[in-house]
C-alpha cells in the first residue's frame, strides 16, 4: 500500500494571537491543494482547475499581517470547495439519486457552473466525470467550508471582544478588466450597502486611489457568500471584499508573480491601514 502524505488543514490562520488589530483578512481562493480522490474523480486535468484559482492571492496579504492584521488562508483549491459560495449552491447535474432529495439553491453562480463544487469552467466544460452522493458532498463541507467561515468567524470574534469592532477583508484577484467596458485595477465590493458602512468602503477606494489605482465599486464583483454570511454593520461587524487586477503581480500568462508583487502587498497593506485608522476613529469618538 503506497503511503500518502498527510492532508493539510482546511486553511492556515497568519498573524499574532490577541487581536492586536480590529482587521481580519481572508483568501479563499488562492488554495493550491488539489487532493488525489478529487483529481481522479475528475474530467480535466489538475492545469485546467488551476486556471479557477485566484493564482497566489494568498501572497498578497504579508504586509497586512505584517503590519497587525489577522489573516485566514484557504488551503484547499477552490475546484474542490467554492468558500465563497454557500454550501448549498450545488449544481443538479453534479447530484447522484440519493442526492437529488437534498435541499439546494439556486442561484446565478450556480447557473454558471460556479457552485459550492464548480461544474463547468471556462478551461475545457465540464469538471467532473461522474456525479457525488449526498456524502460526498458533505465530506467536502466538512473538510473544508466549515473549518474555514468558523475561523474567520473566530477572528471576528476575537476582535469585537477587543476592539469593540471587525472589519473583514475578502481579498481576491481578478483578470484584467480591459476590454470589459470598465478598466478599474481594483474593485470594492460592499453586496451594495449591506455587508458595510459606507465609510469604510470610502477608506478602502481612497487608499487604492491613493496607491495610484483606477476603483470601482461592486461592478462587477459586489462579494458573495463571505459578506453576506460575516458582514453585519448593526453588530459592529464589516466586511467588505477587494478584487486586485493580478497583472499587477503575476507575469503575462498569469501564472507566477513577479516583482510586482511587493506593490500589490503594499496596496492591500494601505487598504488595511485605512480601514484599521477609521475603525480606532470611530472607537475614540465613543470614548
Amino acid at each position: 500500500m503506497t503511503a500518502h502524505p498527510p492532508e493539510p488543514s482546511a486553511y492556515a490562520r497568519l498573524g499574532q494571537a490577541g487581536a492586536r488589530s480590529p482587521l481580519v483578512v481572508a483568501v479563499p481562493h488562492a488554495g493550491r491543494h488539489y487532493p488525489p480522490e478529487m483529481l481522479a474523480a475528475a474530467r480535466l486535468p489538475q492545469s485546467a482547475l488551476e486556471t479557477i484559482e485566484d493564482r497566489h492571492a494568498d501572497l498578497l496579504v504579508a504586509d497586512a499581517v505584517q503590519a497587525g492584521a489577522v489573516a485566514i488562508v484557504a488551503r484547499m483549491a477552490r475546484a474542490y470547495v467554492d468558500l465563497n459560495r454557500d454550501e448549498r449552491e450545488i449544481d443538479p447535474v453534479l447530484l447522484g439519486e440519493r442526492a437529488a432529495a437534498g435541499t439546494w439553491l439556486t442561484s446565478p453562480k450556480v447557473a454558471g457552473g460556479l457552485g459550492a463544487i464548480p461544474s463547468r469552467i471556462a478551461a475545457g466544460g465540464t469538471v467532473w466525470a461522474r456525479r457525488f452522493d449526498a456524502e460526498e458532498i458533505e465530506a467536502r463541507m466538512t473538510a473544508a467550508h466549515r473549518p474555514y467561515h468558523a475561523a474567520i468567524g473566530q477572528a471576528m470574534d476575537e476582535a469585537v471582544a477587543v476592539h469593540g469592532i471587525a472589519i473583514l477583508i475578502d481579498c481576491h484577484s481578478m483578470p484584467p478588466l480591459a476590454g470589459r467596458g470598465a478598466h478599474a485595477r481594483l474593485v470594492v465590493g460592499d453586496r451594495h450597502g449591506r455587508s458595510a458602512e459606507p465609510r469604510f468602503v470610502a477608506a478602502a477606494i481612497d487608499a487604492a486611489k491613493r496607491e495610484g489605482l483606477t476603483v470601482a465599486r461592486n461592478h462587477p464583483y459586489a462579494g458573495g457568500h463571505t459578506l453576506d454570511r460575516h458582514g453585519n454593520p448593526r453588530e459592529g461587524r464589516h466586511a467588505i471584499q477587494i478584487e486586485l487586477d493580478r497583472s499587477l503581480y503575476l507575469d503575462a500568462q498569469l501564472r507566477m508573480p513577479t516583482e510586482g508583487l511587493s506593490r500589490a502587498r503594499r496596496i492591500i497593506a494601505a487598504i488595511a491601514l485605512a480601514l484599521e485608522d477609521e475603525a480606532r476613529g470611530t472607537l475614540l469618538a465613543a470614548e
